[in-house]
């Protein structure tokens, strides 16, 4: 019996030579289970894959998948979960970086992955979020991110309003602001004092970044708000906005607008670990 088709996205300058991504490729085809390589930020640098390792296409490799594994840090996976935007195939993560939240498995732990090739695994959907910015009522950019999109300004207060739904929510001078989905709670929104809120739930959350007012606190908003931000008080200088790391300049007036994606990640939950537990692993020790 033939078994499934498994893809690899690895970031080769986490996994030199793709060493990891051979092993797995070997143990999953062990397994009898077909595996494409597809490894993630070729068209950006010359990471040196090895001749032997035979590299496909993602837009053929992911006809007939089953599963998709990103191998890296919580940048590769927000990149792997971009890549396969609407394609509704699961996705679970390995963490070859750093922290690694976003990340169902350590290095050490690629055994699991067997069983998750075989179905066993949860399916934990993440809400993903529509980024455009708006130049003169034109839309001049349009992206997605799945942790969040924030805008700052380049060594200089930039001045930031936001508003849901048309109705003012905040209204400051300072870095900038940022706005997450749940899954992107633990991240730049956390360190700017935001709330920690689960990942498969549904919101927008709205953090100021060092804002020069007493009074601008973070916000949790329902799903189908639309948060628009504009940008002003540049002075001759510039401003960028960031979509799960990906940078772009934006001027004095133009508006970003942010939303509920209608495409979802599917990240396939392999481990036992709840979302209090993994806080606490990252971030701090349980007591």
């Amino acid at each position: 019996m033939r078994g499934n088709i498994i893809v690899l996205c690895p970031n080769p300058y986490k996994d030199r030579g793709l060493a990891v991504t051979q092993g797995l490729r070997d143990m999953l085809e062990a397994e009898g289970h077909i595996v494409r390589v597809c490894p993630e930020y070729l068209d950006e640098l010359d990471a040196g894959i090895p001749q032997e390792m035979a590299c496909t296409d993602l837009h053929e490799a992911i006809q007939g998948a089953f599963l998709a594994v990103s191998l890296g840090g919580d940048g590769t996976i927000m990149h792997t979960a971009r890549r396969l935007l609407g394609q509704n195939i699961p996705v679970v993560g390995v963490n070859l970086g750093t922290v690694g939240f976003l990340a169902e498995l350590e290095r050490g732990e690629l055994s699991r992955l067997v069983d998750a090739a075989r179905g066993s695994f949860t399916l934990s959907p993440r809400m993903m979020l529509r980024v455009e910015v708006l130049r003169g009522g034109e839309t001049v950019y349009e992206n997605y991110a799945l942790n969040d999109v924030y805008v700052h300004g380049i060594v200089q207060m930039i001045h930031i309003t936001a508003r849901g739904d048309g109705h003012k929510i905040l209204d400051f001078s300072g870095d900038g602001v940022v706005v997450a989905s749940p899954t992107g709670s633990t991240a730049y929104s956390m360190s700017a004092g935001g709330p920690l809120v689960e990942p498969t739930a549904e919101n927008l959350i709205l953090t100021p970044l060092c804002p020069f007012a007493l009074a601008a606190r973070s916000f949790v908003l329902a799903p189908d708000r639309v948060v628009t931000v504009t940008v002003s008080g540049l002075r001759g200088g510039s401003a960028m906005i960031s979509v799960d790391g990906g940078r772009w300049e934006v001027r004095e007036g133009d508006v970003l607008r942010v939303s509920k994606a209608a495409y979802k990640t599917m990240i396939a939950h392999v481990g036992g670990k709840a979302f209090y537990d993994i806080v606490f692993e990252k971030l701090g020790d349980k007591k």
